[in-house]
């Protein structure tokens, strides 16, 4: 499926992590009221067309790109805290401290807490409930499509924990069950969560058309 036309700019830079990792940024045409800062990159960099076509605010995407090693385990081993500690410390100082410092740096775009989301899919989906947990000052909200269970939620949460919005599939039974493991969770720890069960399989037409509803449940309009 084409994505939509867009009307914003995308800008791409390579970072030295990894040997040379890329992050492409969706710039909305109009002046960003927030920003998602997402793994999978090369895929969730390339939605900006649907929040266009959507009643939600001007919101800027960062996409961190994945690894192009053709493991699956070594994109796992980055997103996921509980398979390699190293590797993932190293990829969460990237994405949390080079990325947001390059996009302070050279977009001027220093939103709070309560204006940033952090985003994935699938096994970044994982990431992005990790980087809440890690980083509530940093991400006031969670978008975590279809997560896969290599992560699972620790026997205490912190509080306050970012509002989380999890959404699955009625046709990909693991990943729903996976993502209602996270909300029964989240729920026993007082947090604001929304667990969205739609018809639809793991892939990316199904997360592209959740994802301008995560925006404005998060951002508003």
């Amino acid at each position: 499926m084409d994505h939509p036309a867009v009307r914003g700019e995308l800008v791409t830079e390579m970072f030295e992590y990894d040997g040379g990792r890329q992050v492409t940024v969706y710039v909305p045409p109009d002046p960003p009221e927030a920003v998602v800062f997402a793994g999978d990159g090369q895929l969730i960099s390339q939605w900006g067309g649907y929040l266009e076509a959507a009643d939600v605010p001007p919101t800027m995407i960062v996409g961190a790109y994945r690894t192009d090693d053709e493991d699956e385990m070594a994109r796992i081993r980055e997103y996921s805290p509980s398979f390699d500690e190293e590797r993932f410390a190293a990829h969460e100082s990237f994405f949390v401290d080079d990325v947001r410092g390059w996009v302070r740096s050279r977009f001027s775009v220093a939103l709070p807490a309560e204006r940033t989301a952090v985003y994935g899919v699938s096994a970044s989906a994982e990431l992005a409930l990790a980087m809440g947990l890690r980083h509530p000052d940093v991400y006031g909200a969670v978008f975590s499509a279809s997560p896969g269970g290599g992560y699972r939620p620790p026997a205490e949460l912190p509080s306050p924990f970012p509002r989380t919005y999890l959404v699955a599939g009625t046709h990909e039974p693991w990943f729903l069950e996976n993502a209602t493991r996270w909300a029964d969770a989240l729920r026993a720890a007082d947090a604001d969560v929304v667990l969205t069960e739609r018809p639809g399989d793991h892939g990316d037409p199904f997360w592209e058309a959740e994802f301008p509803l995560m925006v404005a449940w998060a951002f508003g309009r």
